[in-house]
């Protein structure tokens, strides 16, 4: 179950990725909206990882 739920992210996230070079070559309207929602989701992602990465990196662990 756990591979196909990952087998949809990964079909998604390389459909928006493809988007996002086409909207950049001046495809169709719908491209654009797809990027945007792309570019918006990696904004996410990272903020995400900064957020949770932030609170971690002030200790090394090593005293």
């Amino acid at each position: 179950m756990i591979l196909i739920v990952l087998s949809a992210v990964l079909l998604l996230v390389l459909g928006g990725c493809a988007c996002v070079v086409w909207a950049a070559r001046g495809g169709p309207r719908w491209t654009r909206g797809v990027a945007r929602a792309t570019l918006l989701a990696g904004e996410l992602v990272r903020a995400s990882g900064r957020s949770r990465g932030g609170a971690n990196r002030g200790s090394s662990g090593d005293d």
